[in-house]
């Protein structure tokens, strides 16, 4: 299982202090089954608590997620600042997540040599 982060979750994650293990404790959770949302078409909701907190109160993680085979974290929001994405959006998040989850590894290779996407490690 690969696990990456979009340049733009790099930015937000960074800024939140959301670490690389929390990332991987969320997919370990998906990779068992426990999704907190499926929200179709290869993206899934993971909810990550916020330092010294519980996950209720936490963050919103939007990841593009293909069983045994990759995540890319796409999007995240506290829930204090928002309580959902829009359909709007959830239709663009979407397009991505099909476009990644169907990426060849070379192409992942060269995003991820480019600084379009960082792979969790």
């Amino acid at each position: 299982m690969r696990i990456f982060k979009t340049k733009w979750f790099v930015r937000y994650a960074r800024h939140e202090r959301i670490s690389d293990v929390s990332l991987h404790q969320a997919i370990e959770r998906a990779e068992r089954g426990m999704v907190d949302a499926d929200l179709g078409y290869g993206v899934i909701k993971q909810r990550v608590a916020r330092p010294g907190q519980g996950r209720s109160g936490g963050y919103r993680l939007l990841v593009a997620y293909r069983a045994g085979d990759r995540a890319v974290f796409l999007y995240g929001f506290a829930k204090n600042e928002r309580d959902n994405i829009g359909d709007d959006e959830l239709g663009t998040l979407r397009e991505i997540a099909a476009a990644w989850l169907e990426a060849a590894d070379e192409l992942l290779e060269h995003a991820t040599q480019e600084g379009i996407l960082q792979e969790v490690i």
